[in-house]
């Protein structure tokens, strides 16, 4: 079993008034990074991605990685059930903080995702790929500046598996990579999450896997992200995920937890995680 304390298991077992109580509890008797990773485990995920993106757009700065993340990575159903989460807790729409937190052509992409109304359909239409693919090559490479908006409405509005067909029908056109020309005719946070919805489209996992190579390396964790992600992905993905992170890195996500964490924290994350590749 990936997870140390299913959620199914709470929600099955579990009234929301035992499940708060039990919430409180964890948050009187631990402390740290453990007590946060520990809450986490017992919050239904709506809830816990609502509060991780109340979290990154909190204070004086924004997260805008932990924001592109969450909203690149979780489906259209899953972002309805989050803002609905969103309000609830915080009685303003998610779609209101992202507007007062970020701007430009990034809001503008950021508020699509949110309100998921991502396709999220399995067919693929090659004919709509190939226009779609011609599209974003007249709104960028062909022309003089850039038309942000033709490529916010195709990568934030087309599933998956029709982004994948229409980067393949791009690359036949142009000679390019869709990655290539993004950077080359796009900046800043609204060029990140562009590159992250594109890489997410190719392979998901992969996506998440060096989100946690960046979290786990160099002399510091950021257990932000690595709770965020072996949490959310721990019935999800977090198999996949591993296998992509021994790709990036050669060694696995297990070996990097254990080297970069310790005590009832480094237990639980390594429990979550399941095992070493």
């Amino acid at each position: 079993m990936l997870a140390l304390t299913h959620r199914w298991m709470l929600k099955r077992f579990v009234r929301p008034s035992e499940e708060l109580e039990l919430k409180d509890d964890l948050k009187g008797d631990l402390s740290g990074h453990f007590k946060h990773l520990m809450v986490a485990l017992v919050t239904p995920p709506a809830v816990f991605d609502a509060k991780q993106l109340k979290k990154s757009m909190k204070g004086m700065g924004t997260n805008e990685d932990a924001l592109i993340e969450i909203l690149t990575t979780r489906t259209s159903k899953q972002m309805q059930e989050i803002g609905h989460a969103y309000y609830t807790a915080y009685k303003k729409s998610l779609g209101d903080e992202i507007s007062s937190e970020t701007s430009g052509d990034f809001r503008k992409a950021l508020l699509i995702l949110a309100n998921g109304r991502r396709d999220e359909s399995l067919k693929v239409d090659e004919q709509l790929a190939r226009k779609d693919a011609q599209i974003l090559y007249n709104a960028g490479e062909k022309r003089w500046g850039t038309d942000e908006d033709a490529f916010t409405d195709i990568l934030c509005l087309r599933s998956f598996p029709q982004l994948k067909l229409t980067f393949d029908e791009y690359r036949n056109i142009s000679q390019k990579d869709i990655e290539d020309s993004i950077k080359g005719e796009l900046s800043g946070h609204f060029e990140d999450l562009l590159l992250a919805i594109v890489r997410c489209a190719r392979n998901t996992p992969a996506f998440l896997a060096e989100r946690l190579y960046r979290a786990l390396k160099g002399a510091g964790t950021d257990e932000f992200t690595l709770n965020r992600i072996m949490v959310s992905r721990s019935e999800i993905d977090l198999l996949d995920i591993r296998a992509e992170f021994k790709k990036l890195s050669g060694y696995s996500l297990y070996s990097a937890i254990k080297s970069d964490t310790s005590g009832d924290y480094e237990i639980t994350l390594l429990k979550i995680c399941g095992g070493d590749d």
